[in-house]
């Protein structure tokens, strides 16, 4: 029996600025389902080319009170970027904070706005370190 990977869904609370975050990652809508029995929109979002792995955004209209506010017992999604630095300088340019730098040129994690936990890899070899990046801490948790 073979095992095929469908989606990896997360809630969100704001479906529009979860929307714009995960577009900032170069995701686009592949599906949207709205039901109205279950008073739930979920949105497929999958990088170009890549739309057999999405991520489910999960949105419940009148809210998800049981949504765990840390959300650390998900882990994290992870993507793959061209230029670890670019991709980063982008994000913070929009105002998403970055929760661990790409010091070595490879890996970086940034928070949605649900705090849900990215992973961004550099695709290929890691980048020479190079600064504002090498030196910056982590903030936060990541």
């Amino acid at each position: 029996m073979k095992t095929k990977y469908l989606h990896t869904m997360v809630r969100v609370k704001d479906l529009d600025a979860s929307m714009r975050f995960y577009a900032l990652l170069g995701l686009k809508e592949t599906r949207r389902i709205e039901n109205e029995k279950g008073r739930f929109t979920l949105v497929f979002m999958a990088p170009e080319g890549q739309e057999d792995c999405p991520v489910e955004l999960t949105h419940n209209w009148d809210g998800d009170e049981g949504l765990p506010s840390d959300s650390r017992h998900f882990g994290h999604l992870a993507y793959g970027v061209e230029n670890i630095y670019d991709k980063c300088a982008e994000l913070e340019a929009a105002g998403v904070t970055i929760n661990r730098p790409p010091r070595d040129g490879r890996m970086a994690f940034v928070r949605s706005p649900d705090n849900v936990s990215i992973e961004l890899l550099q695709l290929g070899p890691a980048l020479a370190p190079a600064e504002p990046w090498a030196s910056r801490g982590n903030v936060g948790h990541w």
